[in-house]
């Protein structure tokens, strides 16, 4: 049975926003400054995952730091220009907004990108926390950043909190922290891509999940 959650904690990037065009380019900035052979935007979705901190020194080995100047310079002077809603992610905030449940961002992105994201879009006031990559003492799939989106809700981990997210990072953090997991994405699941960390849902859009939260009693139907 699903649980009804008390607290629902989102992904980001290809969650609730689309800003891939910008963070493909800001990757092969850096490919191109250190001659290496730029990634398609399929392969840059498909392989950025893990944070800057944790992910550029697999990447970039010594030369990390340099790495992650170049991208977070490029990426600053471009992202908000190209930022767009997840079809039907405007809607469901502001509904869920209204259900009083607690909500929170938990993205591997940068903090203060996504915290000035959150405002273009005008969804600042929707959430309780906004924590980025960098906020906690570790990211995804750690459960810090996890903790520190609860903080203040006295709402403590567990499958009353759900966490709703597109990639296999997300579900892991969910299962590590002891939330349902949600998988958000229309794409199928690939063999094996969930093998360690199984999403409990799987909904293709925001629409879906506004119907699904109608199931279980969040939202009222009179929203849906």
């Amino acid at each position: 049975m699903t649980p009804r959650p008390r607290a629902i904690l989102f992904d980001w990037d290809n969650t609730l926003v689309d800003n891939w065009g910008v963070i493909s380019e800001a990757m092969n900035a850096v490919f191109a400054a250190f001659g290496m052979p730029p990634w398609t935007l399929a392969e840059t979705k498909a392989r950025t995952r893990a944070s800057l901190r944790d992910g550029f020194p697999r990447l970039f080995g010594e030369r990390a730091q340099e790495a992650g100047r170049i991208f977070t310079d490029y990426f600053a002077a471009r992202h908000l220009e190209s930022l767009m809603e997840m079809p039907g992610a405007g809607a469901l905030l502001a509904d869920l907004a209204r259900s009083g449940l607690h909500l929170a961002v938990v993205s591997n992105k940068r903090g203060r990108f996504l915290r000035l994201e959150a405002a273009r879009l005008g969804w600042t006031g929707h959430f309780a926390q906004l924590i980025g990559a960098a906020d906690a003492p570790a990211d995804k799939p750690d459960v810090a950043p996890v903790d520190m989106a609860l903080r203040g809700s006295g709402i403590v981990r567990g499958p009353d909190v759900w966490f709703v997210g597109d990639a296999d990072i997300d579900m892991a953090c969910a299962i590590n922290a002891g939330c349902h997991p949600v998988l958000l994405r229309r794409e199928l699941q690939a063999p094996g891509e969930f093998a360690h960390s199984p999403p409990a849902l799987h909904l293709p859009d925001c629409a879906a999940l506004a119907a699904h939260l109608g199931e279980v009693g969040v939202l009222p139907a009179a929203i849906l």
